[in-house]
């Protein structure tokens, strides 16, 4: 068999193999070496089952995922996403569908200190629907807004996706970080926008709420200081310079645990848990970072990389269709893979397709991990789908589905405007 249609049949018996279920580290790992062992014998194998364990995970580089990680796990013990949500809707949650956008504003604040999609839809989720339940929402515009508005965490920085891509691709984490602001203030903007559409066709959807006081509005106000002192914190240190995104890690992640502190949500028992919680995430996301590594290596040696840019010189496409051409292949993916494992999967052999085509890796990084977070609400397997669902008890999946669609569309404008205009990115990332 050739070497590229040999690489062509690993990767989609990779996705078949994550669509049955098996783990997406174990699914790659074993492609990956089974693949090199085909190209290269016994000895190519043993040597990258020898080497490629730790070298794909020493770098110091990767400090920074156990220290985000951390930073998100203390950021959720602080209690800080009850402050978040009290704070909006003391000022815009009276209005007609107040308490969906308010849902979606504290999920883009608590996401700047999370990192974390799914636990911002847990936690966002706690304080939200009940709330929303009480005034009369219909759930399925109270559980979209919660499940659409968890994906934020994924690209406001720290993002613990455009960390990993940045290491995949040797970007900047910092410009991925500052470039990443601009399309994530508009998809909120577009996801609040898609609540004030619907309930302007349908006001039966959200009925108003109360009206509060200037008093409640200045108290809540001040009780969210901290969480914006910490994102200011670490991304101000990034983008003046004061600290490296490493170095930013470890700062956010000690501010976190002494909010946390301070706010009464750490005890033994908690910091305990926090500590497994953040040991067991980095565990499992190294341990798919060694099973892409072993991947990749299969992937480089079958030079599909090198045929996909022959193919396009071949096929005389021009870079908007190309770019249009993988947007959608991620879209369709993303309806199948959870994004960590999307990106993993697809970005070492896109890479060498956006370098040879010219495009800005960190604008590509920022297209690359919005279509990921477009996945997370994308049926069948979108994961804050269910995470919302569970967290509302007893709303049926087709109400969180009929829900969702509003905000898939906004998705897909803010695709269409970043695709279009790449100094949305650009233009902050170039000055850090």
């Amino acid at each position: 068999m050739d070497n590229a249609l040999l690489g062509v049949a690993g990767f989609a018996l990779a996705l078949v193999l994550i669509g049955l279920g098996l783990p997406v580290a174990v699914a790659m790992g074993a492609v990956g070496v089974g693949g090199y062992w085909w190209l290269t014998g016994w000895s190519g194998a043993a040597y990258i089952l020898g080497s490629s364990p730790f070298e794909s995970i020493f770098p110091y580089s990767f400090s920074v995922i156990p220290l985000f990680v951390m930073m998100g796990v203390f950021a959720s013990y602080a209690g800080l996403s009850r402050s978040l949500f009290e704070a909006i809707n003391a000022f815009i949650g009276h209005r007609r569908g107040g308490l969906a956008v308010t849902a979606i504003g504290a999920s883009a604040l608590f996401g700047a200190i999370c990192g974390s999609s799914l636990a911002t839809v847990a936690t966002i989720g706690r304080v939200a629907l009940p709330e929303m339940e009480r005034h009369g929402y219909h759930p399925s515009l109270s559980t979209a807004s919660v499940a659409a508005g968890g994906t934020l965490g994924v690209l406001i920085p720290p993002s613990i996706l455009l960390v990993i891509y940045g290491l995949l691709t040797q970007t900047s984490i910092g410009q991925l970080f500052i470039g990443a602001l601009v399309p994530a203030l508009l998809a909120a903007g577009l996801y609040a926008l898609a609540v004030v559409v619907r309930v302007w066709r349908a006001p039966e959807l959200a009925p108003k709420a109360e009206r509060s006081d200037w008093a409640t509005r200045w108290r809540t106000l001040w009780r969210i200081w901290p969480v914006l002192g910490l994102f200011a914190l670490v991304i101000g240190g990034i983008y003046l310079g004061f600290f490296s995104p490493t170095e930013a890690a470890a700062v956010g992640a000690a501010g976190a645990f002494v909010l946390a502190l301070f706010a009464g949500g750490l005890t033994r028992r908690t910091l305990r848990a926090a500590v497994f919680e953040t040991a067991g995430l980095t565990g499992m996301i190294f341990f798919i970072l060694i099973g892409a590594a072993f991947f990749n290596f299969f992937l480089e040696e079958t030079g599909l990389p090198r045929l996909l840019i022959e193919a396009i010189e071949t096929a005389a496409l021009t870079p908007t269709a190309v770019l249009v051409l993988v947007l959608v292949f991620y879209i369709v993916l993303g309806c199948f893979m959870d994004a960590m494992s999307m990106i993993l999967l697809t970005v070492p052999l896109l890479t060498p397709v956006a370098l040879a085509l010219d495009w800005d890796l960190v604008w590509f990084g920022i297209l690359v991990v919005t279509v990921a977070e477009i996945g997370l609400i994308t049926p069948p397997i979108g994961m804050n789908l269910f995470v919302v669902q569970a967290a509302a008890g007893n709303v049926p999946q087709r109400v969180v589905l009929a829900g969702i669609v509003p905000f898939i569309l906004a998705d897909i404008v803010r695709l269409a405007l970043i695709a279009a205009f790449p100094a949305l990115v650009l233009t902050l990332a170039r000055l850090s």
